[in-house]
């Protein structure tokens, strides 16, 4: 935690008039109407807390007897802190403006032809991307960051406390710069010292063939870019392809569904589809039955990392004639009167099971 000294920058002998001197001058800075950066804000809420305790007398006395204090005004956490901290090197040190960017997740929606070959995509996004009037560094053009005069550019700074076994060294990131060692004087009017502002960019992506609902496409360094010109983050396209009228995909395949007359069943048919990817020629054989699957290889999806495809699988359903003249009905009639075995109606529960499947999976 922050000492609330160094956050308003002033001594620790420091007297009351010049701690409100103190922190009037940073809150005119920090205040939110002032400066809207989401940094500022933090500061400031720090400013602010670092008042209430150093303007009060008492809670001023009970904070400078240190944090959790003991009868001599010292708490083992500090303790702690104090010598083992310091036996590993003291804190941290200063530590780095620029930081590594978030990641940011995009949703596209694409169409089951899409996916066959693959598509390309220019995707919208609104990003943070680093600030040009400052090449990302926060400083107005001309200025550079200049070495903290609290910390001398350490990022830390020490101060002496009592405790139950004398005097001893705790050691703290620097209030006046944050730990950074560096202070931005003159921030920069574009970007308010952050090195990156708020933006709509285009980003185009191919987009491979074989994607699925679900699958999220990783774009290294596309995401939002890091304050103090940090590297930005990564891009995730997650992808969900739309239903289809007519094609179901299953896995690699595609499946549909394909009405044919009675008349075309007895006989045999060629017809053509009309396919995602153009025109599919498929041959009904004479005697087909309802359920029956054509398979039409190569006209499915392409797999994912590969250059071969699925294939396409064409379920029959054999349409019963409900319109019949009577000349019709007549000549169906004389065929039942030589059928009558074989038209017999039957019950298979093979047969049930995939009508019900085809039901389920169709909506029909």
């Amino acid at each position: 935690m922050a000492d609330h000294y160094e956050t308003l920058g002033v001594a620790q002998d420091a007297s009351q008039d010049e701690i409100k001197k103190a922190y009037r001058k940073l809150a005119r800075q920090l205040h939110p109407d002032v400066n809207p950066s989401p940094e500022a804000e933090a500061k400031f809420k720090d400013v602010t807390a670092a008042y209430d305790v150093l303007s009060d007398p008492q809670r001023r006395q009970q904070y400078d007897m240190g944090p959790q204090a003991g009868p001599e005004g010292f708490g083992f956490g500090d303790i702690f802190d104090a010598f083992f901290g310091a036996a590993q090197g003291g804190g941290r040190g200063r530590r780095s403006r620029a930081q590594r960017g978030q990641d940011a997740l995009v949703r596209v929606e694409l169409d089951l032809d899409e996916v066959i070959f693959g598509t390309h995509r220019d995707i919208e996004v609104a990003t943070a991307v680093h600030c040009d009037t400052c090449d990302g560094s926060g400083a107005a053009p001309g200025t550079a960051p200049t070495t903290c005069h609290q910390c001398g550019g350490t990022g830390e700074v020490r101060r002496q406390v009592r405790s139950i076994l004398g005097p001893v060294i705790s050691t703290s990131p620097c209030g006046a710069c944050q730990g950074y060692g560096t202070v931005i004087e003159h921030a920069c009017e574009t970007c308010h010292g952050q090195g990156r502002v708020r933006a709509q960019v285009t980003i185009p992506v191919d987009i491979p063939a074989g994607v699925d609902s679900g699958l999220r496409l990783h774009l290294p360094g596309q995401g939002e870019a890091g304050p103090g010109g940090g590297p930005s983050g990564d891009l995730y396209i997650e992808v969900r392809v739309r239903e289809h009228d007519t094609f179901v995909r299953n896995g690699d395949n595609l499946e549909c569904l394909l009405e044919v007359s009675m008349v075309d069943a007895v006989f045999g048919v060629t017809t053509t589809l009309p396919g995602l990817d153009g025109d599919i020629e498929v041959e009904v054989p004479a005697g087909a039955q309802s359920g029956d699957v054509l398979t039409v290889r190569g006209r499915g999806i392409t797999r994912l990392r590969s250059t071969q495809r699925g294939d396409l699988d064409v379920t029959l359903q054999v349409r019963t004639p409900t319109r019949l003249d009577h000349q019709q009905k007549e000549l169906l009639r004389q065929f039942a009167e030589r059928d009558k075995q074989e038209s017999a109606p039957s019950l298979t529960k093979e047969r049930q099971g995939l009508f019900s499947k085809l039901r389920g999976k169709f909506g029909r």
